[in-house]
């Protein structure tokens, strides 16, 4: 009869946990799930200059243009690469400073307090600030250049394919590596100090217990940090849009920006729901083999437990 007892409790529990959790699902079907449905059904409609702006049905017509469009494709390989190289920079960046803010050192809830500004600025500004410094004429950048001899005539950092994306990367890894490292702090600051002093015990090193413990214990905050700034990367569009708008000659467009261009400036607004649809599709697909990963680093961590 006791069992019987907690059974009845917990299910009741759960349901009034359920109840309590009710308002916030239907405000994520609100925010969420009506324009992704709004989009899926757009996209089966031809509604453009070319239809006077008149919704006509094409069935996946739309979906089949896609394929053949070598401008979208060209936009997702460069937001690909821009998202996989911010990222894997931010989290090697943030992983490092957020082990130098777990250590004991005078001011440190000072850094700690500082280091989350850039994060807390907004993208626009933010990137408005990186054009000037970036600016080939009167930049900061290649003032500095000039003056440690480094070259000989100032570099056309926003008018030059490479340059441009390096530029572009460069100031995205400043404003975010902050929330990677908060993230991870958090993190690290749950891994017992028991079980460092007992693995220095048995003659670890430092860089020993980075790798036994350390990576190990904080592989879903890890997981997690990527996953937000994955599909925050994947879908930039303040910062592109203020430092290059996508040039030079395409070679900064991202996805976001191509969406934009066909929603707002061609007005072909049934092709740029089904853009919207797939890039949502292809976003999905890398959060649930993320959260297949993270998972599974959570049932390592607490067999290891």
């Amino acid at each position: 009869m006791h069992a019987t007892k907690v059974d009845t409790i917990r299910s009741r529990e759960r349901r009034i946990g359920l109840f309590l959790l009710l308002p916030a699902v239907l405000v994520l079907l609100l925010v969420f799930a009506y324009p992704i449905g709004r989009s899926i059904w757009l996209s089966l409609f031809a509604q453009n200059l070319g239809t006077e702006l008149q919704p006509v049905f094409v069935g996946l017509e739309n979906y089949g243009r896609i394929l053949g469009d070598g401008r979208f494709w060209q936009t997702l390989r460069t937001t690909t690469v821009f998202t996989v190289v911010s990222v894997v920079v931010e989290l090697a960046l943030g992983l490092a400073i957020a082990l130098v803010l777990n250590r004991s050192f005078p001011g440190r809830n000072f850094v700690r307090t500082i280091a989350i500004i850039p994060w807390a600025l907004p993208t626009a500004l933010i990137a408005l600030g990186w054009t000037w410094i970036f600016n080939d004429q009167y930049g900061i950048a290649n003032d500095i250049l000039l003056r440690l001899n480094l070259a000989d005539t100032g570099v056309n950092w926003l008018g030059q394919p490479f340059t441009a994306m390096l530029a572009a990367i460069f100031a995205d890894v400043w404003k975010t590596t902050p929330f990677i490292s908060i993230l991870l702090l958090a993190g690290l600051q749950s891994i017992s100090q028991d079980l460092y002093e007992a693995y220095s015990l048995e003659g670890a090193t430092p860089w020993q217990s980075f790798y036994r413990i350390t990576l190990p214990m904080l592989l879903p905050q890890i997981i997690i940090a990527a996953l937000f700034r994955f599909a925050q990367a994947f879908g930039i569009f303040d910062l592109i849009q203020v430092m290059t708008g996508g040039g030079p000659g395409g070679a900064t467009e991202v996805v976001s920006l191509y969406i934009y261009s066909n929603a707002m400036r061609y007005l072909d607004f049934g092709y740029a729901s089904a853009l919207i649809v797939v890039t949502f599709l292809l976003l999905a697909l890398v959060v649930i083999l993320c959260s297949i990963l993270l998972m599974r680093s959570r049932r390592h961590k607490a067999a290891d437990v």
